[in-house]
């Protein structure tokens, strides 16, 4: 990785950071091949897709408006699903009190999103690789204590061979229509 690209991301290398600056790739095994490679993409149950992405709403939590708690358990949230982060930033507004904030991985992101007033928050958890993204709902569950968690889950890039279909040159962009 580039000392360009960790500056698009807002890694200072110059000084002191809580993030990490090199990338431990995670790596996963092509079927058709039987070997290891780095293009993140993955299998699982017969689908080739290139990561899980939760998305998860929590409704009557807690501490949606505590900034550094919500900074802990992002960080908590990547340990626990074994991703690489790179940088974090969160953000308090106010007067409201609510908090946006984004791990940015090696392997994706996992951004929160805050309405205290509301004891809600909209959670993305997208992860490729040999992540566990679904190891993050216990950490995420046990840091807000909410009344009921809904988790919504989608294997990303699962149409791309669909879409490629018949073309010997992978595809740069995809239509949104069926």
């Amino acid at each position: 990785m580039t000392r360009d690209v960790l500056f698009q991301v807002g890694i200072d290398l110059d000084h002191d950071s809580t993030t990490q600056t090199e990338e431990a790739p995670s790596t996963c095994i092509d079927p058709q091949q039987g070997e290891e490679h780095n293009d993140f993409f993955c299998e699982r149950d017969g689908v080739r897709y290139a990561g899980t992405h939760l998305l998860i709403d929590l409704i009557g939590a807690k501490r949606l408006y505590d900034i550094a708690h919500i900074e802990d358990t992002l960080r908590r949230c990547v340990k626990a699903a074994g991703a690489t982060l790179l940088h974090i930033h969160v953000h308090r507004f106010e007067p409201s009190g609510g908090v946006s904030g984004v791990a940015v991985l090696a392997e994706s992101h996992i951004s929160i999103h805050s309405w205290p007033e509301h004891s809600y928050a909209a959670l993305d958890v997208f992860m490729c690789g040999a992540t566990h993204p679904e190891a993050s709902i216990d950490v995420i569950r046990d840091a807000f204590s909410p009344d009921k968690v809904v988790v919504k889950t989608e294997l990303r890039g699962r149409e791309l061979e669909q879409w490629n279909a018949g073309s010997k040159k992978p595809s740069m962009t995809a239509s949104a229509s069926a």
